[in-house]
């Protein structure tokens, strides 16, 4: 059984307050490196929602080249978004 840790029960919300906390008081240290934070979170998820919620991308002996298709051609239409207007 896999338990995973939220913000409710034992004294769970109390973590939740000092995580919120620390966030707060680090916000204007943190600044210069949030958009990094933020790019590696969005890969991450990224990779999450291709590789384990598509299951047809994961299947076969080539699943890494199925994502990284997947990513190129996702990159390839934001810049041709942003290009074209």
């Amino acid at each position: 059984m896999v338990v995973a840790h939220t913000c409710d029960g034992d004294g769970g919300g109390w973590w939740c307050l000092v995580g919120g906390l620390v966030v707060v008081l680090l916000a204007s240290v943190m600044t210069p490196v949030l958009p990094y934070m933020l790019a590696f979170a969005a890969g991450a998820m990224f990779y999450v929602v291709i590789e384990e919620l598509i299951p047809e991308a994961s299947e076969g002996e080539h699943s890494n080249l199925s994502t990284i298709g997947f990513a190129v051609g996702f990159v390839l239409m934001m810049v041709l978004d942003v290009v074209m207007g």
